[in-house]
């Protein structure tokens, strides 16, 4: 250990690359974690997200230690290289938090912009939870916890055990397949439609109200059915007592003598008399209940009315609310210069993309390897206003593309020689077996390049390069140089300062075409020298700028 302490972190690091040797990488790890830590922290404020910064520089620098020791000279070198990386690796966390953000904000703005375009809800309720039924349940789950219960994409996650981002998607893909079984049903409408539709009417708070309507109810229905029992008993009671009355009249009449008839007969016509005066009271008894009977119909009649009136204005303030803050959240985000100038660089990239869409000539294979990041970072530095600051930037998408990839080349490379005693393979078409991890499409891709012959091979120009790209699809770029430690560009020819004066007419003839701009390539000239002098001059001049010198 005490021997490790004299060596300088160069000398630590080239004994890890070459040797594998774990202990000198503990030392520099000892030696640099307080360093890398603190320019972490500084920058996320937050300790665990520092640590988790710190360990990916270590693991970084551990991938990259054989492309880093022709670099470093000093342990100054290393020590900035590090800084470096922590600032980058926390750049990285902040963008990501911030994409994150403007997601979800995005979605709010969504929801916000199309209130008029959700599905009529009387129809789509019917049918919601049938369609639900079929889904997935992991699809279902997405839209309960998304829509149901108004969770933003991380809680989702959170809760079905995976990240934000594939929350997100999945949520968009448990939606889409809502709306096609929808679809089948009749009610065509569109996912982010139907989102709102959802948001706003699939859960209700109870109303107010619907424990008193449901006792009213309860206890007129009991009212009524009490009216008409007391009405059916009463009547049931007249006639029976009628009837008996008659019955034992009749009787005593067939019984008696001649003698008593008329007396009999008129004592039944006072009972008669008797009974009709005791109905009365108990038929406008029976006409009261049923009076009050209809009052309390009535009353329900218009408490469900009232009630109806009350849900609907009810759910249209919950709407009123909802998109209240929808759009003051909409406002204060879009107020944010953060947002901005996030948002700028977005709509950049989108249109940096959209050229290559437009001239898929322009596209080279390796450019699929390019990440968001590496793309949106392209785009914030473009000029895309001009017709030449356009084709400088896709100009720069394809160099960054093909250094990316080169490194992998390089690497493919470095292991071929390793498995054939430093013997260069005959072309690059040999490499596509030794790409780790395996690329699929590696064959496409190295077929835009080739072996550099043995003799070229010396030239110091080439600095010990054994690959390089066949053609570039700009003559503004240049030609990429690979070796098993190394990865540049071929050198720029040197173009005179002065353009002779037999071009001067190419020159003028060239800006007439394209808006009095300046040409980016003397190659561009190519087209605009007609006649037999100007094209002699031409190549005479671009004949001086290649020589070797």
């Amino acid at each position: 250990m005490g021997e490790m302490q004299t060596e300088s972190d160069t000398q630590l690091l080239r004994a890890y690359a070459e040797c594998g040797a774990e202990a000198a990488f503990t030392e520099l790890v000892r030696r640099h974690t307080d360093l890398v830590y603190s320019a972490a922290w500084r920058q996320v404020e937050s300790s665990d997200i520092a640590r988790e910064i710190a360990q990916g520089v270590f693991i970084g620098l551990a991938r990259r230690a054989q492309e880093l020791v022709p670099r470093l000279a000093a342990e100054a070198s290393l020590a900035g290289w590090l800084c470096r990386s922590a600032r980058n690796l926390s750049l990285n966390h902040r963008r990501d938090e911030f994409r994150r953000q403007t997601r979800e904000r995005h979605a709010m703005e969504q929801l916000a912009s199309i209130p008029d375009a959700a599905p009529d809800w009387e129809h789509l309720r019917r049918v919601l939870d049938d369609a639900m039924s079929e889904l997935d349940e992991v699809y279902c789950d997405a839209v309960v916890l998304r829509f149901f219960q108004n969770r933003d994409f991380r809680a989702v996650g959170a809760a079905m055990g995976v990240n934000d981002d594939t929350a997100q998607k999945r949520v968009a893909r448990a939606l889409e397949k809502l709306r096609e079984l929808l679809a089948q049903r009749g009610i065509r409408t569109t996912a982010t439609a139907l989102s709102v539709a959802i948001t706003a009417n699939a859960v209700q708070a109870a109303p107010a109200g619907l424990a008193l309507t449901i006792s009213a109810a309860a206890l007129a229905g009991t009212a009524a059915t009490t009216s008409t029992v007391i009405a059916t008993t009463t009547k049931s009671i007249a006639k029976t007592t009628l009837q008996k009355t008659l019955v034992t009249a009749t009787v005593a009449a067939l019984a008696g003598a001649g003698a008593y008839q008329a007396r009999q007969a008129a004592h039944l016509r006072d009972q008669v008399q008797t009974l009709q005066q005791q109905q009365a009271p108990l038929a406008e008894q029976i006409q009261q209940l049923q009076h009050e009977c209809d009052e309390a119909t009535n009353r329900m009649a218009d408490l469900k009315g009232e009630l109806a009136r009350a849900n609907k204005n009810n759910l249209e303030l919950m709407k009123l609310r909802a998109n209240a803050t929808q759009v003051q959240t909409v406002a204060t985000v879009e107020s944010d210069p953060a947002f901005q100038k996030a948002s700028e660089w977005m709509a950049k990239e989108a249109r940096l993309r959209e050229q290559f869409e437009m001239h898929p000539n322009q596209w080279i294979p390796e450019m699929k390897y390019l990440s968001n990041e590496e793309w949106l970072d392209q785009a914030r530095r473009a000029d895309l206003d001009t017709t030449s600051g356009i084709r400088c930037a896709m100009s720069n998408v394809r160099v960054a593309a093909t250094y990316k990839f080169a490194r992998n080349i390089s690497k493919a490379l470095t292991k071929y020689l390793i498995a054939h005693s430093q013997q260069l393979p005959e072309s690059t078409s040999q490499l596509s077996t030794y790409f780790q991890p395996s690329i699929t499409d590696a064959d496409t891709i190295l077929a835009r390049y080739e072996m550099i012959n043995r003799e070229a091979q010396t030239n110091s120009t080439y600095e010990g390069a054994a690959i390089i790209e066949r053609s570039v699809v700009d003559r503004i770029e240049s030609p990429v140089l690979i070796g098993a430690k190394t990865v540049v560009s071929a050198p720029q020819p040197s173009w005179p300062s002065v353009i002779p004066n037999e071009l001067m007419p190419v020159v003028n003839a060239y800006k007439d075409a394209n808006n009095h701009e300046g040409f980016l390539s003397v190659y561009d000239l190519e087209p605009y020298a007609t006649t037999p002098e100007q094209k002699e001059a031409l190549n005479k001049f671009m004949k001086a700028a290649t020589m070797p010198h």
